[in-house]
């Protein structure tokens, strides 16, 4: 619940300031220019998004495949579909270097849910199942739908202040008010494009619950996480500069895996390559310490900090232990 308020309460904030720059511009110039730019960005924004999946599937080398040719993921994915209440999704490999995977579509009836060989090699099939989890979560809560949505916002508020910037203006028009509220809504966009990321990053956390609400254990999914981590952190720079403009569709945020792995190893006391269910409560009573460093950086990322993320999934240790007793 504390995740679902969050998000709305960031929805009603975002297009609480839409409005008041909106109430702003129609009083300065009248109502005419702000909808014709409000249309130009409402129509490059669904253009974005009718075009999304075939950009995603040509910059990830997504190649669709049959039941025939990889049943155990199909099987994963039609349990989990099956588990989810939602329909089974078009499974896909993508050839990218990096181990991932990934669920895009544009609608509930478009889903696809993709990963890569690196990933299918790294993984335990209880691991693959749980990351395969969160990406049907996404499915299941149009996160696509709902970060578009939320892209909206500061896509609008870009055109409203390059137009009261920089667009020539007479004086008989309030001059003077129209370049304030083009500073205005240019500071807005910057924040707003913060509490997009924002907004990506709770989605993730929910993401998370999810593939523990579908069955998998707290543990296998951090396991993946850890695994990820360490995967990415092994691919060269050059191949993650290639995905840079992607890293919403990844299950972690591979260009800082370097730096997230010294963090996540003192979680592995065992040091067996995995994060165990013992460790993981170990987690959970304990405390997770960020630096401030690693906290900013995580303002400008897509997925939250992977020691917070890995934390939160240890206090979701007692749900699963009730949901399997139940």
């Amino acid at each position: 619940m504390w995740l679902t308020f969050r998000l709305y309460l960031l929805m009603t904030l975002m297009f609480g300031m839409v409005y008041g720059i909106v109430i702003g511009a129609a009083y300065a110039i009248g109502l005419g220019n702000f909808v014709a730019y409000g249309a130009i960005a409402v129509i490059m924004l669904l253009v974005q998004y009718l075009l999304g999946p075939k950009m995603v599937e040509m910059s990830m080398g997504v190649r669709y495949v049959s039941e025939s040719e990889c049943p155990e993921l199909h099987g994963m994915v039609e349990e989990l579909a099956d588990a989810a209440g939602i329909r089974k999704p078009r499974v896909g490999i993508a050839s990218i270097p990096i181990p991932n995977a990934f669920a895009f579509g544009r609608w509930g009836g478009d889903g696809r849910v993709c990963v890569t060989e690196s990933l299918m090699r790294l993984l335990s099939p209880k691991e693959l199942r749980a990351v395969l989890g969160h990406e049907m979560s996404h499915l299941k809560h149009r996160d696509v739908a709902v970060i578009t949505m939320l892209s909206l916002v500061p896509m609008v508020l870009w055109y409203i202040a390059w137009h009261f910037m920089f667009m020539p203006r007479g004086r008989d028009r309030g001059g003077n008010q129209a370049v304030i509220i083009g500073i205005v809504a240019f500071v807005l966009y910057f924040v707003t494009n913060l509490l997009v990321l924002y907004g990506s990053r709770i989605r993730e956390y929910y993401a998370d619950l999810g593939s523990v609400q579908l069955g998998n254990a707290p543990h296998d999914m951090a396991t993946a996480l850890y695994k990820l981590v360490y995967g990415s952190a092994k691919v060269p720079k050059e191949a993650l500069h290639e995905c840079e403009g992607y890293k919403a569709f990844f299950a972690n945020d591979p260009s800082r895996a370097r730096s997230e792995i010294k963090e996540l190893r003192q979680l592995d006391a065992d040091m067996s390559g995995s994060i165990d269910a013992n460790e993981l409560e170990a987690l959970r009573t304990g405390k997770v310490k960020v630096g401030l460093g690693d906290r900013l950086l995580e303002m400008l990322s897509t997925h939250p900090n992977m020691l917070k993320r890995i934390g939160y999934l240890s206090r979701l240790g007692p749900m699963y232990t009730d949901r399997r007793g139940a």
